[in-house]
């Protein structure tokens, strides 16, 4: 169980639990903004050096994880050396041709031989989409799929309002989905059932249910068979999303840091 820090926890206790309960994510939030491991690793120093420092200006107005994430974002942004190719903006991307073309990607059967190398191949693709994205439309992405936070707690994070974040997640996201179906399959299906606005309607509707982190499915014959297709893609790119995920910080790394801050 997590423990309970407030501001007058002393920081010799409270940082040492921070980074027990959110190390693991922080290096992962560090290896999408960075070109290597050591990079990240630099990025997680840095965030707990600059909590180490800075923990007796935590007031509690948000929940220590939420403070923490604060640095931790501050701190990729900082480090964060843009790549060649990668754009300032993210031009605007709503679906809409997956619901009138002919033929568009299907994700098998989970039981298919061909889901192992799908999943293998969309690892790859998708870490290469995350790191194209600028970075204002990265950060709320890998705050939300990677870490975790609420659409509320990322905007306290970035110091957003929720309606931004939530358009700029959902963009970033299609984006994702896009790479992730380059290796998928193709086939053909039927054309929608409904007008492309209808279907546009849906897609958002599919994309708030993500957001929530809710595993949902319209009821049988909301959606027509494309619409329902189009989904499973949404899904299959946010699953492979949470995937990048970081489980325990390595111990070594974690003992290194430790003593890092009890020399500081």
């Amino acid at each position: 169980m997590a423990q309970t820090l407030h501001p007058g926890t002393p920081r010799e206790v409270a940082i040492p639990a921070l980074l027990e309960q959110h190390g693991g994510k922080i290096l992962a939030l560090g290896r999408q903004f960075c070109s290597n491991a050591e990079e990240a690793e630099d990025v997680l120093q840095e965030t707990f050096l600059q909590a180490w420092r800075k923990w007796d200006q935590f007031e509690g107005r948000s929940s220590p994880g939420t403070w923490l994430y604060t640095i931790a974002s501050r701190v990729c942004q900082r480090m964060h050396r843009k790549r060649s190719g990668e754009p300032d903006r993210l031009e605007p991307l709503d679906g809409g041709d997956l619901f009138s073309e002919a033929r568009i990607p299907v994700v098998p059967e989970e039981d298919d031989p061909l889901m192992e190398q799908i999943r293998r191949e969309g690892r790859e693709k998708v870490e290469e989409a995350i790191a194209s994205l600028p970075e204002s439309f990265r950060m709320p992405l890998v705050l939300r799929e990677i870490v975790g936070f609420s659409l509320a707690e990322i905007g306290a994070i970035l110091d957003l309002k929720e309606a931004t974040v939530k358009t700029r997640l959902h963009r970033a996201r299609m984006r994702v989905r896009d790479a992730v179906a380059e290796s998928l399959p193709v086939a053909e299906v039927a054309p929608a059932s409904y007008d492309r606005e209808v279907c546009l309607d849906l897609l958002q509707s599919k994309q708030e249910h993500i957001d929530r982190g809710l595993d949902f499915e319209f009821p049988k014959g909301v959606v027509c068979e494309r619409c329902a297709k189009v989904f499973e893609t949404l899904d299959l790119a946010s699953d492979t999303c949470a995937s990048l995920a970081a489980g325990e910080l390595p111990s070594e790394v974690r003992e290194a840091l430790l003593e890092r801050l009890r020399q500081d």
